[in-house]
């Protein structure tokens, strides 16, 4: 190739350096294929560093959500922790007055709404005057005690004890007591002589009482160790209503007449996924599965 030639190839590599661009993963490096550096990692604030909190005037601060108030008086305090001046103190102080006249407020209409909607108060529900409230823990007994005698032919009691279990001979008494009172069949089971039925059943702790249901699998512990009378009728009552499907657990806490009621949780409608009225079904075929 001639001077000539080469002088020209010379000059058409410096009037178009693009036709060299570097590829994709190509790892050369030089004037030719030149590359920007790459920019400084910024640094990252530190989040433990010390700074003064802007506090906004009260007219914007009612504004707020409780969340963000909370956060700014969090602030506050750390900041006032650490500098420990009267002013910053102070204003954390000025934040939790704030707090606390925000929560009073609250309450006042809190107080207007529950009277304006009775339905929403647990007043009429749960009487607080003595003489009404035990009128209703006298008519809550009642319908109790009438539930469980209707039932006794359906269930029974059992309590598993040990030959050496204390507990055991103080509990069983209360037992035959609500066998006295309800007209229940109750058993007494020492898994010492039989072993076997504390593994079918689940028994590690004596005493144990369980709620059975006759000719079926469903059982329901009721109490594991002394309970006392009131305790064994009401959570006995509750565990039959369950098993025989007149309610859902979601209602295991609703007692005796308050169906329906501001006690009731289920009253206004489903509150959990399982609840199959939540999928727009019904409640057939929804009682409670043998435990097997």
């Amino acid at each position: 190739m001639s001077r000539r030639c080469l002088a020209g190839a010379a000059a058409l590599l410096l009037c178009a350096p693009v036709a060299f661009a570097q590829a994709p993963g190509d790892a050369r490096t030089g004037y030719w294929w030149y590359q920007a550096p790459p920019k400084p990692a910024e640094e990252e604030p530190d989040p433990d560093a010390l700074v003064k909190p802007a506090i906004p005037p009260m007219a914007e601060l009612a504004t707020w959500t409780p969340p963000k108030i909370r956060k700014l008086i969090e602030q506050q305090r750390d900041y006032a922790a650490t500098v420990l001046t009267v002013d910053a103190v102070a204003d954390f102080w000025r934040l939790q007055d704030f707090a606390r006249r925000k929560a009073r407020a609250f309450a006042g209409v809190t107080q207007i709404a529950m009277l304006q909607h009775p339905e929403l108060n647990a007043k009429a529900a749960n009487p607080m005057v003595g003489e009404a409230r035990d009128q209703l823990s006298a008519q809550k007994d009642q319908v109790r005690r009438q539930y469980l005698r209707g039932r006794a032919n359906e269930f029974a009691l059992v309590m598993f004890s040990r030959s050496t279990c204390g507990y055991c001979r103080v509990q069983w008494p209360i037992v035959q007591r609500f066998q006295e009172e309800m007209g229940w069949q109750v058993t007494l089971m020492d898994i010492d002589r039989r072993p076997e039925l504390a593994q079918r059943f689940g028994v590690e702790i004596t005493p144990t009482t369980m709620v059975i249901r006759r000719g079926s699998q469903q059982r329901m512990v009721i109490a594991s160790g002394v309970e006392a009378y009131p305790n064994l009728i009401q959570t006995a009552y509750q565990a039959v209503r369950l098993l025989a499907g007149d309610i859902r657990p979601e209602q295991f806490l609703t007692g005796a007449g308050e169906e329906d009621g501001f006690f009731d949780a289920l009253s206004a409608g489903p509150v959990s996924a399982t609840d199959p009225r939540a999928l727009g079904g019904d409640l057939v075929g929804a009682s409670l599965e043998p435990q097997q």
